[in-house]
């Protein structure tokens, strides 16, 4: 993705005043057509594309845990899926998730994969222009950063039933931003919200260019990728947060 035949940026004709008033009744809302069709086109090409994929899940203490390609292949294909069985052991118990990441925030700070487009759309999303968005639609005037990684769910990930509070309750909003095209709802992987009786109170399906903001305090789940999945379910997912900024830095 080259800034200088492409200008990425979100979509300006975006009306933020209607969906602000959605997310104050709500607390949660979806924004179509995010980035004009172009921008978009190319994000889910990259995401598509030479991604630096890591297999991410918890451990046995549900603590994350995520290895590169480069990693699993040292480890051995036995040791692979023992591990793989004992995440979809936990999931059993509400613990735990298994899915494709890219660490976004973290790539970015130590300075991994140089020159990837990636990183320009970190930057992107600790710009003003889209921190500008998250405070307006949420109402959240001090936002002033936003937590990101890539994520891609194939046949057989999940993402169990939580809350997004976050270590230090720093999190205000969460947001999916969604580039899975043509994406049915027998392939799984939904976005499902539940109430204190862990009934569904919402769900969405993936979908293209569509950017969704939920308040954290709603409990919510991904449902597991179907075996039969026509695609996989890429999005770039995190937090807008209103921890204090370390330094000068516009990104930490």
């Amino acid at each position: 993705m080259s800034q200088d035949a492409l200008q990425l940026r979100l979509n300006p004709a975006l009306d933020l005043s209607k969906y602000a008033e959605i997310y104050a009744r709500r607390g949660i809302v979806q924004i179509p057509a995010i980035f004009e069709e172009p921008v978009a086109n190319e994000i889910e090409a990259m995401l598509a594309g030479s991604m630096p994929w890591r297999m991410l899940l918890t451990d046995e203490n549900d603590y994350p845990v995520h290895f590169t390609a480069a990693e699993l292949q040292t480890m051995g294909r036995e040791r692979v899926d023992a591990m793989i069985k004992s995440a979809f052991a936990r999931a059993k118990l509400n613990r735990g998730y298994f899915y494709n990441t890219y660490p976004m925030i973290e790539a970015y700070l130590r300075g991994l994969d140089p020159g990837h487009p990636i990183h320009q759309i970190t930057e992107l999303l600790n710009s003003d222009e889209y921190l500008s968005l998250g405070r307006v639609v949420t109402g959240v005037t001090g936002i002033n950063k936003a937590d990101a990684h890539a994520t891609a769910y194939h046949p057989g990930h999940y993402l169990t039933r939580h809350l997004d509070y976050g270590e230090d309750r720093e999190r205000r909003a969460a947001y999916v931003l969604g580039f899975a095209r043509d994406w049915q709802p027998d392939w799984g992987g939904l976005l499902l919200f539940l109430n204190e009786k862990q009934d569904i109170t919402e769900g969405y399906l993936p979908r293209f260019n569509v950017l969704t903001i939920f308040d954290i305090k709603y409990l919510h789940t991904v449902t597991q990728v179907s075996s039969f999945a026509g695609g996989v379910r890429r999005a770039i997912t995190g937090w807008f947060r209103d921890d204090p900024v370390r330094g000068n830095r516009p990104i930490a």
